[in-house]
């Protein structure tokens, strides 16, 4: 169960090219109030303190959750738990907003956890808070287990309830855990809705093929679930280290090809798979299948090469362990559960009710600037595919008149507004405005850059109902709204009443202020322009 045999298939599958048929996403890391909506608080705070370094102060929480032995402790435990879990989550959320038809996590399908204990190596189970989020868009979900355990921690979640119905195909008989009974069909609301096929060792390919296909074909015409699970443990596969059937990478990935033909959303999760080279291989050949893709047994040179000596070839030969599940044994269990689908109702419903709100809001929202999801990584199929955004960059201003972008690459600055004389006359407050900054000594233009600071005795003896009369540089020739020829002077006016002075007397007032401007360093060209 280490992560290695995560590591080792996505190695794979990548150097098989499939990654150009697929969208790959860094696994979102799940948080506890993600986790607490099947977990109980205390244990998932339990799984976020306990380190290896600290495991002697918490040796009545570690029998309370039944960690240490099966579920030991070790570094980047609850970080693990939250990769996990978050996998699944966004396939989830994938699937319900339609983005994808098929979602896939080798990092999930831990079925063994509990509500608030570890079981099995597994910790926080990301089957069921995936299935608690596809129960918000779809009314019944299928979850369907070929691990060779029996996934007893996903029927206990869904146990009582019509909307779940669980089937799994399991090892039972002095084996972990020990549950999947025939005869636990389910409770309550949620009898009949447990599905469970108990075999014995050495089951092959064809006789697995005869349960699976014909009882999946009776659940999907029963049932018609809206969504499906499926958990692809390893373990059921032959030569695995724990298990003891005997399926061929082929015969495993019949069951996937088999679902995928009802062309119903579809998540599929990793598992157990204790022989890490064979778990590689399982896992790519049905991301293939999922695919609809050919891929060679010859395997391609990849990171880790020399697991997958001496043959170094995609597809197992199955062992020669002797099958004891008898075909009159297989066909004995089929016929019970027909007879218990028999008695479900056709199709059952759910009252309507409000969505509830999507995990994982970060998913639907793009940040302000148009950047992709940080999640997100683009395969080089759809680099090539991009196109740059014609006014994604601003060219130079001396590319000509069809550059793309207009703009100049000047700071901008806001436009003065200038008052002609066939301009209409503006309020008295813009004018005692004005004379105010004046009388201050203060900046007499807001608006334009470099501003220039008037002396303050001198200003102060301006009276407010002066006619100036000022050169205009040729910047504010630009700004100008009228249509006087550029050669025209301009007057600019400070009025606030309606008495006028002579022109000689407003001459004389506008050379008293240019003498008495200070700051000699600012730019000379710099005008005062203000409102009449």
């Amino acid at each position: 169960m280490k992560p290695h045999r995560i590591r080792m298939a996505h190695n794979l599958i990548l150097n098989y090219g499939l990654y150009r048929k697929m969208e790959i996403y860094r696994p979102h890391k799940a948080v506890a109030e993600e986790m607490t909506k099947y977990h109980s608080d205390d244990y998932i705070k339990f799984l976020r303190s306990i380190r290896p370094d600290n495991v002697q102060e918490y040796n009545k929480q570690m029998q309370r959750f039944n960690v240490g032995e099966d579920c030991p402790v070790f570094d980047g435990l609850y970080e693990f738990c939250q990769l996990s879990a978050g996998g699944s989550i966004t396939g989830a959320v994938k699937l319900n907003k339609q983005q994808t038809d098929i979602a896939i996590n080798w990092g999930g399908g831990l079925h063994h956890a509990k509500k608030s204990e570890a079981s099995g190596f597994c910790y926080v189970n990301d089957i069921v808070l995936a299935i608690l989020e596809l129960l918000k868009y779809h009314q019944r979900v299928l979850y369907i287990d070929i691990d060779i355990h029996h996934g007893d921690g996903v029927e206990e979640a869904f146990y009582t309830t019509d909307r779940v119905m669980t089937v799994s195909f399991h090892k039972y008989g002095e084996y972990f855990p020990g549950t999947g009974d025939l005869r636990d069909i389910g409770a309550g609301k949620g009898k009949f809705y447990a599905v469970n096929f108990p075999l014995r060792d050495g089951i092959d390919d064809d006789a697995y093929e005869s349960i699976f296909k014909p009882l999946i074909s009776k659940v999907m015409e029963t049932y018609q679930p809206s969504a499906v699970v499926l958990q692809c443990g390893a373990d059921s596969l032959s030569g695995d280290r724990l298990g003891c059937f005997n399926l061929t990478i082929k015969g495993h990935g019949k069951c996937v090809e088999f679902i995928k033909r009802y062309n119903i959303p579809l998540l599929l999760v990793g598992g157990g798979g204790y022989t890490i080279r064979n778990v590689a291989r399982c896992w790519t050949y049905e991301t293939s299948v999922a695919l609809d893709a050919e891929i060679p047994n010859e395997l391609p040179y990849n990171d880790y090469f020399e697991y997958f000596g001496p043959d170094f070839k995609l597809h197992i030969s199955p062992s020669n362990m002797n099958n004891t599940n008898s075909s009159e044994y297989l066909d004995k269990i089929k016929t019970r559960l027909f007879e218990n689908l028999r008695l479900i109702p056709h199709a059952p419903g759910v009252q309507m009710q409000p969505i509830p709100e999507d995990a994982m809001q970060d998913l639907e929202e793009s940040d302000e600037d148009g950047k992709r999801e940080n999640d997100e990584r683009i395969s080089i199929r759809a680099s090539e595919k991009r196109i740059q955004n014609e006014l994604e960059y601003s060219d130079s201003e001396d590319e000509g008149e069809n550059r793309r972008d207009q703009a100049s690459h000047k700071p901008k600055t806001k436009r003065p507004k200038v008052s002609s004389p066939l301009a209409p006359e503006n309020t008295t407050e813009q004018n005692e405005a004005t004379a105010t900054d004046m009388d201050q000594g203060g900046d007499v233009s807001q608006s334009t850059k470099p501003a220039v600071e008037a002396a303050g005795e001198d200003s102060a003896e301006t009276p407010a109902d002066t006619e100036m009369e000022v050169e205009p540089t040729p910047s504010n020739h630009q700004d100008l709204e009228t249509n006087t020829q550029e050669e025209a002077e301009v007057k600019l006016t400070v009025e606030e009443g309606t008495e006028e002075k002579p022109q000689e007397e407003s001459r004389e007032l506008a050379e008293d202020i240019d003498n008495a401007q200070i700051g000699s360093d600012k730019e000379k060209n710099a005008t005062m322009v203000t409102r009449k």
